[in-house]
């Protein structure tokens, strides 16, 4: 998982026979939105005041089902380098907000991966 300051993502593993992936990111957008409720209650729209909707959460969400082992791969690849592909570290082993360092440290990833777009060992594009 990677939380970037106005998006997260994640690769989840449901119950057999569970697909609600709806009903699990509003549990997880309502959590989030309660506790963080005072550090952006100021920065409401109108609109998302009326709905009753927090200003950090998009309104949608996109899944993929993951195919394959190089599927996976190439997604866990995607999501701790986002952070960089943003411009907001210049390595992924900087952003402190993803389960990178876990990787790292099950050695999934060497420390020094991703570095920057050019980097050998990529796995996405």
């Amino acid at each position: 998982m990677v939380l970037m300051p106005d998006h997260l993502h994640c690769i989840w593993t449901l119950s057999d026979g569970d697909t609600n992936f709806s009903t699990r990111w509003s549990q997880i957008k309502h959590a989030v939105s309660y506790a963080c409720r005072d550090a952006y209650e100021l920065s409401l729209s109108t609109s998302r005041r009326q709905k009753r909707e927090a200003p950090i959460w998009q309104r949608r969400f996109w899944e993929h089902q993951i195919q394959d082992e190089i599927d996976m791969e190439r997604h866990v690849d995607y999501i701790h380098f986002n952070p960089v592909k943003h411009g907001l570290v210049g390595a992924v082993s900087e952003w402190p907000y993803s389960t990178f360092a876990r990787c790292v440290r099950d050695g999934i990833y060497a420390v020094d991966w991703g570095g920057n777009p050019d980097c050998e060992g990529m796995r996405f594009e």
